[in-house]
């Protein structure tokens, strides 16, 4: 019982940053590559690995390789998922970020 509760702590804290709350809730929606993820949050390709690195170290998010791309989900089957869904539902969708870069001409295409 006190290992849940110090799993689900550590998943807020992990939640408690503006960039890995949004990413998680983009991910709810579409996948996405660490390129498209740099273009939307104008930061560099190392700050955005190393929160991809820590959702993915705490199991809510897997990565599958397409070609030489690696491509982000939400991992759907992470023990405490319905936790982060309770969350993420109370959230607003993130969807516009992708539609301003296909708007602007930027969105990548990393298949």
């Amino acid at each position: 019982m006190e290992q849940e509760i110090e799993r689900a702590a550590n998943i807020f804290k992990l939640l408690g940053d503006k960039t890995r709350l949004t990413m998680l809730k983009m991910l709810e929606s579409h996948d996405y590559c660490v390129c498209e993820f740099v273009e939307i949050f104008k930061t560099s390709q190392p700050a955005i690995s190393q929160h991809l690195k820590k959702l993915k170290d705490a199991g809510l998010v897997q990565e599958s390789r397409r070609g030489q791309w690696i491509i982000y989900s939400l991992n759907r089957n992470q023990e405490l998922f319905s936790l982060v869904q309770g969350l993420l539902e109370h959230l607003p969708n993130q969807d516009f970020y992708l539609e301003q870069l296909e708007e602007q001409g930027r969105r990548i295409s990393c298949k």
